[in-house]
């Protein structure tokens, strides 16, 4: 096929999850609830954070930046795939395109960085707690956060700015329901070599070098638990890492199973749909886990669902 410069595209075709339009109704109904639910769940969330003075700590304060995170990340894909099967249009522009690549990176990794610091800070809770206080300060707190957006930027536009050197195929059709990066090189005629490169270089840093952060404290974590006397200072130590480590294993556990549904079927049709696990469900589930194992959160949630009444 014969390339063109990549200042002429002006659009790409998103094939999205189906190509039956009598299932394009059951997919907006599936995708618009689970984007609505995210968005309610994770804003209850920091509204019951906010409004709870007793949540005001360090631990509470990186769940409400997770939260509003997830809502920034699905908002980043879902919406977009919702219009064009409304619109019933699978269009969009190159320059959307390159804008949906390069959010979708910077709050998968502002996500994969969080979850990193607030293990760190359940490793100082539980293994230094009568340091904790002076340890994890607001100002390091605010630190931490802005440290990994600009980490996260620093890294998506890196990848972004990359794509902008390709020269891409008359065929533009991405058998995907958002611009994921993968997926548009997969288009490109110049050579993608040192993008591909990238990738690989890049994801290991940024799965192995936060994984490995975390196994580092949960290690020390359960080495601190098993010394203490009290079952019941067990029990709490535990719990309050319980939800913590159930979104860990949702978000690194959904990313390595569509890394191996890729590698292992041909079907790009088959990697879309499995990506869908990565990219909208660890975002609608989080609020859950850390409502329903929290019994500090589920205390304030009914909290603040007791007064909405009252003010409406």
């Amino acid at each position: 096929m014969k390339a063109r410069n990549q200042t002429a595209i002006s659009e790409f075709l998103l094939l999205g999850l189906t190509e039956d339009p009598a299932l394009q109704p059951l997919v907006f109904s599936l995708f618009l609830s689970m984007y609505l639910v995210t968005i309610m769940g994770n804003l209850l969330i920091i509204l019951a954070v906010s409004s709870d003075s007793h949540l005001h700590t360090p631990m509470y304060f990186f769940l409400c930046i997770l939260s509003a995170n997830d809502i920034c990340l699905s908002t980043s894909t879902v919406p977009k795939m919702l219009v064009n099967i409304l619109r019933q249009d699978q269009s969009i522009t190159y320059s959307g395109c390159l804008c949906q690549v390069c959010f979708f990176i910077i709050f998968v990794g502002l996500e994969n960085c969080l979850i990193t610091v607030m293990s760190y800070d359940r490793y100082v809770a539980i293994c230094h707690p009568l340091k904790y206080t002076v340890i994890m300060n607001p100002r390091l707190c605010a630190v931490l956060v802005l440290l990994s957006l600009v980490i996260s930027i620093v890294h998506a536009l890196l990848h972004t700015l990359m794509v902008l050197r390709l020269s891409f195929c008359t065929d533009l059709e991405i058998p995907h329901f958002f611009c994921e990066l993968a997926q548009v090189l997969k288009l490109a005629c110049s050579d993608t070599l040192i993008n591909n490169l990238l990738v690989y270089l890049v994801a290991v840093l940024f799965a192995g070098v936060p994984l490995s952060g975390i196994i580092f404290s949960y290690v020390h974590i359960v080495y601190s638990v098993l010394r203490m006397p009290s079952s019941g200072g067990k029990h709490k130590a535990f719990s309050t890492c319980g939800s913590h480590l159930s979104v860990v294993s949702l978000f690194y556990g959904t990313g390595l199973g569509v890394y191996i549904s890729s590698a292992v079927t041909d079907s790009s049709r088959k990697s879309a749909v499995a990506s869908v696990m990565y990219s909208v469900v660890p975002q609608m589930l989080n609020p859950f886990i850390y409502s329903l194992r929290n019994r500090d959160m589920k205390v304030s949630v009914r909290m603040l669902m007791g007064r909405t009444p009252s003010v409406l």
